[in-house]
């Protein structure tokens, strides 16, 4: 962005005389109103109102924060259920961008799971049929040869953080076409809720290929093209194009590719990566994720991540993802390659991965096993099942990324009482229908023994007179810190160090909790300026750090200046330019 830039096309910030920073408005009256980055509905000072064109257009009481903040969550509390009141969250942010996130800031833990999983995948479901008002960027097959043109439209001119879906697969609910904008707003809500990244530098993105669902390309009411998805070259040069221009208009922009499909998310995280800073938050922030709860729980065991064995079901894009993570986390801590990957075995629909089974990818075939190492197993059938995988591995740890519900049984979580009194049982597909396996059931399986973290979030488990916490294994204890802190470096590239450094700063910052694996959603700011700390110092040791001011600071000196950084929810003054 050339320095002679303002902010947006229709403000600026700045500083008075005094260091103090206010907002230059090129705006006023209505437009100004209509604009959520500026309005402030009731809270306009008298000069505001004066200076700015809006009297007789709003209220004649100048409301205070406060009064605005309790007036709009007394509402939000007469909603009726979680949708109702994400719609009604989201048309407050469509207003409000400041009010917004006061609101959520004030009630992260109630409100997270109505912005994100699980009540987000209702909210993409029913986008086309909820539209309202218009948010982010969208380019589609039939207008990417002007997608140059098509970014100067967008008023804001110094985006850093980008989240970009094509939406073939959200959450466990698969293809939905146009309707994955809603995720990726949802993400960028918590870059600034909890990251601190400015709204106004953030940028939600829906690349519309088409959808591969029927019922959407025949119903005249879905918004999306309605035709198949791309595939193949014409894919390639689709997102090629896209990333070109998006570069030259934002060349400080990090990209957070969302919600691909399994073959497509690796290969749009290994073709870009390197091109623009960029990461896959189903691959890498939710391996990170599930190994710093992994870390946790063989902590709370009183053992080492090292002397547990793995069975990771789900072989997609987050199943993958988390197996090389803990193939990563087991290394770290101290096993060879080979040692590390005996450890982690990987089932899907047909079983466990076996070379010789038709189709698998690159990233599945380096945990496919072969006949030869399944010597003196018992099982029935051409490959083990999930089952056969836990007795024979004597496996200590279980993962579900399926989206199949109650695909946990009580004789495979109750086999692996054999081998450990502390099964790790982690069934952490999204939405909640779709978790596969209940918490209260585990707990009453294994008599109080499993450590739990699900996807979505359950409540704390009553057995026998004694409370059990279930972790809530959730990406956003990453995404918001990582992407934070490639912000404030700069960073060239997104490097796997740099991911599993969120991820060892997560297992740490929970040691603090007691007996949970996860911390609480309540202190999930104050864990992601530690994230970004963390990611931007590795950034520096990986060398790909371009931001030069903080290249030789201490830890402290850099948290200072990240938390100095970090967009907070208050108003500013307002100046006509």
């Amino acid at each position: 962005m050339p320095k002679n830039l303002p902010v947006s096309r229709y403000y600026d910030v700045k500083r008075d005389p005094q260091g103090q920073r206010y907002i230059d408005v090129h705006v006023s009256g209505l437009a100004l109103l209509q604009n959520p980055l500026l309005n402030k509905t009731t809270a306009f000072t008298p000069e505001e109102r004066r200076e700015l064109g809006l009297e007789g257009l709003v209220p004649p009481h100048t409301s205070t924060f406060e009064e605005q903040k309790e007036r709009t969550y007394l509402r939000y509390l007469k909603c009726g259920s979680d949708l109702e009141k994400h719609e009604y969250l989201r048309a407050l942010q469509d207003r409000n961008e400041v009010l917004f996130y006061a609101i959520l800031e004030d009630h992260l833990e109630e409100m997270l799971p109505i912005i994100y999983t699980p009540t987000v995948g209702e909210a993409v479901r029913n986008y086309s049929s909820n539209y309202r008002y218009p948010r982010g960027f969208t380019v589609s097959t039939g207008d990417i040869d002007r997608v140059d043109d098509m970014l100067e439209n967008v008023t804001v001119n110094d985006v850093r953080m980008i989240v970009a879906t094509d939406s073939s697969a959200i959450l466990g609910i698969g293809d939905q076409g146009f309707g994955g904008m809603a995720i990726s707003i949802g993400k960028l809500s918590l870059y600034t809720a909890a990251g601190g990244v400015g709204p106004d530098k953030t940028l939600p993105v829906e690349l519309d290929v088409g959808t591969n669902r029927q019922d959407l390309i025949d119903d005249p009411l879905y918004l999306g093209v309605h035709h198949r998805r791309l595939t193949g070259a014409a894919y390639d040069e689709f997102l090629d194009a896209f990333v070109e221009a998006v570069t030259a208009r934002y060349p400080k922009a990090i990209i957070q590719w969302e919600d691909f499909s399994r073959g497509t998310a690796f290969r749009v995280l290994e073709r870009y990566r390197r091109v623009v800073p960029s990461f896959n938050d189903d691959i890498q922030g939710t391996g990170a994720m599930a190994l710093a709860g992994l870390i946790s729980a063989a902590r709370l065991k009183g053992e080492r991540l090292s002397e547990q064995v793995f069975v990771v079901v789900g072989a997609g894009a987050a199943g993958i993802g988390v197996a090389m993570a803990i193939r990563h986390g087991l290394q770290a801590d101290g096993l060879s390659a080979e040692d590390a990957n005996a450890r982690v075995f990987v089932v899907d629909r047909h079983g466990l991965l076996m070379h010789g089974q038709p189709d698998l990818e690159d990233q599945q075939l380096s945990f496919a096993r072969r006949s030869e190492d399944l010597s003196g197993w018992v099982f029935d059938g051409e490959y083990p099942s999930m089952h056969d995988v836990i007795v024979n591995a004597r496996a200590t740890a279980l993962l579900g990324f399926t989206g199949v519900p109650g695909l946990f049984r009580q004789e495979s979580i109750q086999a692996m009482l054999d081998f450990t009194p502390r099964p790790i049982v982690f069934p952490l597909s999204n939405p909640s229908s779709h978790v596969e396996a209940r918490p209260a059931d585990l707990i009453h399986w294994t008599r109080g023994g499993a450590i739990i973290a699900s996807g979505s979030p359950f409540p704390d488990v009553e057995y026998e007179g004694k409370r059990y916490p279930v972790g809530q294994g959730n990406n956003a204890f990453i995404f918001p810190g990582l992407g934070f802190g490639a912000v404030a470096s700069r960073a060239r590239e997104i490097t796997d160090n740099m991911v599993m450094e969120a991820a060892r700063t997560l297992a740490e910052f929970t040691q603090t909790y007691g007996e949970r694996v996860y911390p609480p959603i309540s202190d999930l700011r104050e864990l992601s300026i530690q994230v970004a700390v963390n990611v931007a110092l590795q950034s520096i040791r990986d060398g790909v750090c371009a931001e030069r001011r903080i290249r030789n600071m201490t830890r402290d000196e850099l948290e200072a200046v990240i938390r100095d950084r970090a967009w907070q929810p208050r108003y500013l003054p307002l100046r006509q330019g």
